[in-house]
């Protein structure tokens, strides 16, 4: 059976146009901002949702994320809330494909079966798990690949080809291209650089190729989904929700970026 974000990206080269992944810290400002968010997102035409678990000790995250999963866990934000919360979704609006973003550990805790069970129920799609890789996933993957959850890996500007290839193998969903060395959210891709990796990966995959890591305005997004099957936002998005956290406009505000963008990569 074909996953959702299979569909997706199908979809979207069928209409010549590219995916914008959402990311957002679920919990940040609380979880009932959090679901607002997410539908106003949707609504903007949003094709994927990347929603943050957060996690006490991130790696891969930079400052304005590291501080949104700080303000989530200070709320109460567990994984066992959030995936009530896009369960509650599901069942309301027509929902995009949703990846859930984080670490290991909140999953381990959790209880893997359990976890992949429960996911699959509340009508996540796809994970991206950043501290394992694809040689210490096989524990997890057992669970999540019998439940047609789709395992999504990364490829950094600093992976060699050989091992891009085996995890251009193993991979499902989309390939999850990171555009700098370092965290989210710190510094500005090079355009050249880029192109040059993507189109070595897309020499051997037919796996959708979406780039993200440092990608923050209409016009980057705009240059980047020339290059790839989609791009991922996500500082920008948190640094926005921080800023208007406690504000009416919160929604609106988010909502319009999201739309700016996507406009931005169909011109």
């Amino acid at each position: 059976m074909t996953s959702r974000i299979a569909q997706t990206f199908q979809l979207l080269k069928s209409r010549g146009e590219k995916a914008l992944v959402a990311y957002v810290t679920a919990g940040d400002p609380d979880l009932e901002k959090t679901r607002q968010i997410l539908v106003g997102l949707k609504d903007a035409g949003v094709d994927i949702l990347e929603i943050g678990v957060p996690f006490s000790d991130p790696t891969a995250d930079g400052p304005v994320i590291q501080e949104a999963a700080q303000r989530a866990l200070k709320k109460g934000a567990t994984l066992a809330k959030i995936l009530d919360m896009i369960e509650g979704l599901r069942k309301t609006i027509d929902l995009p494909p949703v990846v859930l973003f984080g670490y290991y550990n909140p999953i381990y805790a959790y209880g893997i079966e359990r976890f992949a069970q429960r996911a699959k129920a509340a009508g996540v799609d796809g994970l991206l798990v950043v501290d394992l890789p694809p040689e210490e996933a096989g524990e997890l993957r057992r669970e999540t690949d019998a439940k047609g959850l789709d395992f999504i890996s990364l490829i950094a500007p600093t992976t060699s080809e050989e091992r891009m290839r085996q995890i251009a193998r193993q991979g499902q969903g989309f390939l999850y291209y990171i555009s700098i060395t370092g965290v989210t959210g710190t510094a500005k891709p090079d355009t050249e650089s880029v192109k040059k990796d993507l189109a070595r990966i897309q020499s051997f995959t037919d796996l959708p190729l979406v780039v993200g890591f440092g990608i923050s305005t209409p016009e980057q997004a705009r240059a980047f989904s020339f290059l790839a099957d989609g791009i991922v936002i996500g500082s920008a998005f948190v640094r926005l929700i921080a800023e208007f956290a406690e504000s009416p406009d919160l929604v609106p505000q988010v909502s319009a970026l999201a739309r700016k963008i996507k406009e931005a990569m169909e011109e």
